[in-house]
């Protein structure tokens, strides 16, 4: 009797167990089917049976970037647009994974729980997406980018609205006519599928002279008051840190506007690596920032065995400091916005990303305190009109830094540019970097300047006509 009890209990727990199994995948099934679809191992359904019957890719501008015609994946006229977008867009192969027709596949194709991928054409919802890109500001930030044939990237985003109105990362190809890619020519094609823009991080020089600057205004109450001397180069902690000029006497809005790694690589030591490391956190350096889900590859500033000569160094933007486009634009939108984020998107459509949970808009999150904006933007502004000249981005009002980041091994730096601008029809705010070429001004200026008068003139901005 006792052997049939215990045998009676198995079985219902074993029953139980089933059943519970079947529920649990069942609920899966309901909740993650779109997951499911969307994921690398099940690329074949975006093929011949998935982007053959997808809808439309559409920029700010009701543009078609990709779209399918007689049941083949055809992509934008121009070449310029189409290679500008790739990393936004995607191509038919779905290396790239956080491109649109990757990461959403179900969305565009129409996946449906009950007929798959058979429902009837009359049942179906439109499954087009538009993007807020403008891809005449792309092509012309691509056309620059690519003319130097380097690795880089440029981004644009509405720091008021979260819209990302270009977004561009080189090298790329044509999607249109993708290249076999083998062992013969790989290295040619080394990181064509990594999306610069959220996924890759570079030396930023200069740049983080914003970083620097937050950190003396919040700390040093006589930051305005003092005088630096700068003859070249100057012994910090038993080594040499050199500028790229000898600037004589400057105060510290000159420091910066000038760039001086003298005045910087002091200031970093005098705030002490605890506060340095406490700013960089704060404005995020060593975070994520969010892109409809999608996580920017995080900075770096990290000067725990920094000795103060690399502490020196590391407040000018070198020693082993690393920083992400989008995170640099994310930060200097803040720096417009008052000191707090509003998080990018490339989906113009709301009612998509609701649909995933996503809330581009919630973030407020605050990386400067509003008097540190304030200020911020008071030295940036007067970098632009005391040193770059106002000549540039065709007559808009702009905040900005260059640099030039060294990485050694016998490269060339990375040119950076990053800002924004502050008219009220044209709230943007851009990061622009281009691997192994010179000094920002020469290299990530150009870019920057041809895709801002673009942006501008396709948000019809009255300074740029």
């Amino acid at each position: 009797m006792k052997k049939i009890l215990r045998r009676s209990t198995l079985i219902y727990i074993v029953a139980l167990a089933f059943i519970g199994g079947l529920g649990y995948l069942a609920f899966e099934l309901v909740t993650g089917a779109d997951d499911w679809v969307d994921q690398a191992y099940n690329a074949h359904i975006a093929g011949d049976g998935g982007l053959a019957q997808a809808g439309a890719i559409y920029d700010r501008n009701g543009t078609a970037l990709a779209q399918t015609v007689d049941g083949k994946r055809v992509y934008n006229e121009s070449e310029s647009v189409r290679k500008s977008l790739l990393h936004v867009v995607g191509d038919d192969s779905l290396n790239i994974s956080t491109a649109v027709q990757s990461m959403y596949r179900s969305q565009l194709i129409g996946y449906n729980l009950v007929f798959g991928l058979n429902m009837p054409e009359s049942l179906r919802a439109s499954h087009d997406i538009k993007l807020t890109v403008d891809s005449a500001t792309c092509a012309a930030a691509y056309d620059v980018l690519a003319s130097y044939n380097k690795k880089g990237a440029c981004v644009i985003y509405n720091y008021k609205t979260g819209e990302v109105i270009c977004s561009v990362s080189t090298m790329a190809y044509d999607p249109q006519a993708p290249p076999e890619i083998t062992e013969d020519n790989e290295s040619e094609y080394e990181g064509v599928y990594l999306d610069n823009v959220l996924s890759s991080t570079f030396t930023p020089g200069s740049i983080f002279k914003i970083v620097t600057s937050a950190a003396a205004i919040e700390n040093i109450p006589d930051l305005y008051d003092r005088t630096w001397v700068c003859n070249g180069s100057e012994n910090i902690g038993g080594s040499e840190v050199t500028c790229t000029e000898t600037h004589g006497t400057l105060t510290y809005k000159e420091a910066m506007a000038h760039s001086c790694n003298i005045v910087f690589a002091k200031l970093a030591v005098e705030l002490g690596s605890d506060t340095m490391t406490k700013t960089a956190e704060k404005i995020g350096i060593n975070s994520s920032f969010d892109v409809d889900g999608i996580k920017t590859a995080k900075g770096s500033y990290d000067v725990s065995d920094a000795n103060e000569n690399q502490l020196g160094w590391s407040g000018v933007g070198q020693y082993n400091d690393k920083v992400n486009p989008m995170q640099m634009a994310i930060i200097c939108g803040a720096i417009a916005n008052g000191g707090k984020v509003t998080n990018p998107t490339l989906i113009k459509d709301e009612s998509i990303l609701s649909a995933l949970g996503i809330n581009y808009k919630s973030s407020g999150q605050e990386l400067f305190s509003s008097d540190t904006a304030a200020k911020l933007d008071d030295v940036m502004r007067y970098t632009v009109s005391d040193y770059y000249g106002d000549n540039l981005f065709g007559g808009l009002t702009v905040c900005a830094k260059t640099g030039t980041g060294e990485v050694g091994d016998d490269k060339n730096p990375n040119g950076w540019m990053v800002g924004y601008s502050k008219d009220e029809d044209c709230p943007l705010a851009f990061a622009c970097v281009v691997q192994d070429s010179g000094f920002g001004f020469q290299y990530a200026g150009p870019v920057v300047e041809a895709a801002m008068i673009q942006a501008a003139k396709s948000l019809g901005a009255s300074a740029v006509q």
